[in-house]
């Protein structure tokens, strides 16, 4: 008994009632989000915390006996940072291009075919949601109370997509607030998210039961153990949709100088990929009526549309009846193809639970991004499914979706497992108050406030006054001055306000 007490002192006594009882599982951390879990047992910090959890002395009454009780220590989960800092990347850049892309088209929304840096946001957020899933959901034990966090998200997500986009928030240049509900708008990226969000979570949600809890060996265990059933659905139902509907001719109405002047769109077909007689635009004019949709969109830039093509600019004459009417970028069609772009962050989230070693995540994740990004080129380049970003085609889908998983892995590769974390702290912030800046900075709400503060004329705010004296003035060029304002005076403000709010651990969280 002595020699035994002397070995669990040193630490070599490792038998059936070994004294640690490991376990990995997935844990919240203090800002509740669940984006939190254990990583690779062969790293050299856990080995060093278990030799030190095993040589720690026993109480004299704990090794007397022939049955000693065993003592449990449950490791404390990491937080993965690349699941912030990805996240953070994505404000970034939506507000970079949200503010910069007039001064810079080719950053801006690609006016129909193609897929600039704007046409990466949407996708990188439904990807992230979708990874996020994943690792919230494990720590809901009960599925009831699940399916009630899952329905009150999505609500809260739909109400504010409403209010920011809807039509009646003016932010940030017009101090007007308030919307005609005969025009208000929907749809929009916050209701988009929310539909995804709640379709891929409910199914994650609904499946845990059906899962095995081991995987079996092999690489591709991991896409049989869940259900892709969301993302296969959602797939046929688009596809089935876009090629089969039969899409009318289709009529609107634009008001300009208090006139009225009616337009007409000739079509008549299926299967059309082009700006005018798509099934996306049609499903969504049915469905929310033309006087609900987005009234500027993208394809105003094509050349068929405007000189000044690829940048916004005056309708070229003789330009088609088209280029006048309205398009919903954030549709119900398109919004459903989206639902695959969750489909496929969930199981990159899959990949991080059941698989502990960073080389084998890093290959899975690398070998699907690489995978994806293939077939997209195949299906852009032969002109079979264009990548589309208003029409969030499949090739689209497999397009933005391989990139988010190369740069979900670059990051993963930098900041876990090499431990550069200090240069993406930054984004680790804006991260972890995602809504907040999205809100206050890509919405403009901030900015509108500060607006409303005026000396004689609205133009004369603070904000302006920066715009005007501090950058576009000094650099004697708009678009520089633009691009240097947005840098500085939006995405680095936010980025220390968010560090501030995270200093004092203060989070908004939906």
């Amino acid at each position: 008994m002595e020699d035994d007490a002397k070995k669990l002192e040193e630490g070599r006594l490792h038998n059936k009632d070994d004294l640690i009882s490991e376990k990995v599982n997935t844990t919240s951390d203090h800002n509740g989000r669940g984006d939190a879990i254990d990583h690779d047992h062969e790293d050299h910090h856990e080995e060093k915390n278990k030799a030190a959890v095993a040589a720690a002395p026993l109480e004299a009454d704990q090794i007397k006996g022939e049955e000693q009780p065993v003592l449990v220590v449950k490791q404390k989960s990491k937080r993965v940072a690349t699941l912030d800092a990805f996240r953070g990347l994505t404000i970034v850049v939506m507000i970079l291009v949200d503010d910069a892309g007039g001064a810079y088209a080719r950053i801006d929304h690609s006016p129909w075919n193609g897929c600039t840096l704007a046409d990466f946001v949407m996708p990188f957020f439904l990807f992230i949601v979708g990874v996020a899933i994943a690792l919230a959901l494990k720590k809901i034990p009960k599925i009831n109370d699940a399916i009630k966090k899952i329905i009150l998200r999505t609500l809260k997500l739909m109400f504010w997509g409403i209010i920011l986009q809807g039509g009646y928030s003016h932010a940030p240049d017009d101090l007007a607030y308030g919307v005609d509900m005969k025009q208000i708008r929907w749809f929009g990226i916050l209701q988009r998210i929310a539909l995804v969000y709640f379709v891929v979570a409910l199914i994650e949600t609904l499946t845990t039961k059906l899962r095995p809890t081991v995987l079996e060996p092999g690489h591709l265990s991991i896409f049989t153990a869940y259900k892709w059933l969301g993302g296969f659905v959602a797939f046929l139902i688009y596809m089935i949709t876009t090629f089969s509907l039969y899409v009318p001719d289709w009529s609107f109405v634009v008001d300009n100088d208090h006139r009225s002047k009616k337009y007409l769109v000739k079509c008549g077909m299926r299967g059309h990929l082009g700006p005018a007689c798509n099934a996306v635009g049609y499903v969504d004019r049915q469905v929310w009526g033309i006087n609900h949709l987005y009234t500027q969109p993208v394809w105003r830039r094509l050349k068929a549309c405007t000189l000044s093509s690829p940048s916004d600019g005056p309708l070229r004459e003789g330009a088609p009846s088209w280029c006048r009417g309205p398009f919903e970028p954030e549709g119900l069609l398109s919004s459903i193809s989206a639902i695959l772009s969750g489909t496929i962050g969930i199981h990159y989230g899959h990949v991080l639970i059941h698989f502990k070693g960073h080389s084998e995540r890093l290959k899975q994740w690398v070998s699907m991004g690489f995978i994806l990004i293939v077939m997209a080129i195949i299906l852009h380049f032969t002109d079979a499914i264009p990548i589309n970003k208003q029409l969030y085609s499949f090739s689209y889908v497999c397009f933005t979706a391989g990139a988010a998983g190369l740069v979900f892995s670059g990051f993963y590769l930098l900041i876990d497992v090499w431990g550069y974390r200090t240069p993406f702290l930054f984004l680790e912030w804006i991260g972890m108050n995602a809504m907040l800046v999205f809100v206050m900075a890509a919405q403009g709400i901030f900015a509108a406030f500060v607006n409303g503060w005026y000396y004689k004329s609205p133009d004369n705010s603070l904000v302006h006054w920066i715009q005007e004296h501090v950058f576009i003035n000094v650099w004697h060029s708009e678009r520089l001055g633009t691009l240097l304002y947005v840098i500085f005076g939006e995405i680095l403000f936010w980025g220390v306000v968010a560090g501030i709010l995270h200093k004092f651990r203060i989070y908004w969280k939906l």
